[in-house]
């Protein structure tokens, strides 16, 4: 069992269960009453139904501090890391935040660990619908574990997608232009796949602005140009702050964006 200890500093209900089997035992009392003697111990600590951390000897459950990473990605047996998470997780972020988001298509309410907050988001309702809900995700590494994260190009989308998720719109800027790569043919096909015309003018204006940094060919632009909303639509509905139109996305765009005000020296 300290093998098992050793190689998962989180872990859920299901793979203390698998680790188990592999060794000959399936009985779920068993495997229970483990769970409950080493809890008693304090060799592990329950964060919520089916999620455990493991506690390091030398520590308590008071001072142990797990990888938020790796509870935001065993929060749910789907979990996969999105939004302001992805971009911290791949080290483009620019600010590091509390609350950690995962993507989920099971029901999971917002839990509290060790100064963190880790929050779930449902899968895109138009995706779910195409089956298309791991468009754009990568098995990743972290601590020995495997870890299901949204790509940067998915990334790039969602956090356009809903910025509030990202952080706003500072936050997300500057954590998208330290990204000095994009596959370009998968941030449309997805951007597309979304099917949100204003996620894909928003997308495009994104690119458009930094179509020099990133090698954004013509292309892309009138392959998301050709699904970009037919009147006018705001950047940002749930916040009307001052904007002008960019006619070449029909998007109504905040000034601060345009000018990207917060690189101005005060």
């Amino acid at each position: 069992m300290q093998e098992f200890f050793a190689t998962h500093p989180v872990f859920s209900y299901e793979e203390f269960g698998a680790y188990l089997a592999d060794r000959g035992s399936r009985n779920v009392k068993t495997r229970k009453a483990l769970l409950r003697k080493y809890a008693k111990a304090g060799r592990i600590l329950r964060v919520r139904r089916g999620l455990y951390v493991t506690v390091p000897l030398g520590q308590t459950s008071e001072s142990v501090r797990p990888d938020p990473f790796l509870l935001a990605a065993r929060a749910t047996p789907d979990a996969v890391l999105a939004y302001h998470t992805a971009l911290e997780f791949h080290g483009k972020a620019y600010s590091a935040f509390h609350d950690f988001y995962y993507l989920t298509a099971l029901a999971a309410r917002t839990f509290q660990f060790a100064g963190e907050t880790f929050k779930r988001v449902a899968f895109p309702k138009e995706l779910v619908r195409n089956g298309q809900e791991y468009f754009g995700l990568e098995l990743a590494e972290r601590a020995g574990l495997d870890v299901r994260v949204t790509g940067l190009e998915r990334t790039m989308v969602d956090v356009l997608n809903r910025p509030a998720l990202g952080g706003g719109w500072e936050e997300l800027w500057r954590s998208l232009e330290s990204v000095e790569y994009f596959d370009l043919e998968q941030v449309v096909d997805y951007a597309v796949l979304l099917g949100n015309a204003t996620t894909v003018a928003k997308v495009g204006f994104y690119l458009q602005q930094h179509a020099e940094a990133l090698m954004v060919d013509e292309a892309y632009l009138d392959r998301l140009r050709s699904h970009t909303p037919r009147k006018p639509h705001y950047m940002d509905r749930s916040a009307r702050e001052p904007g002008r139109l960019v006619d070449s996305w029909n998007l109504v765009v905040p000034v601060r964006v345009l000018e990207r005000s917060w690189e101005e020296v005060g």
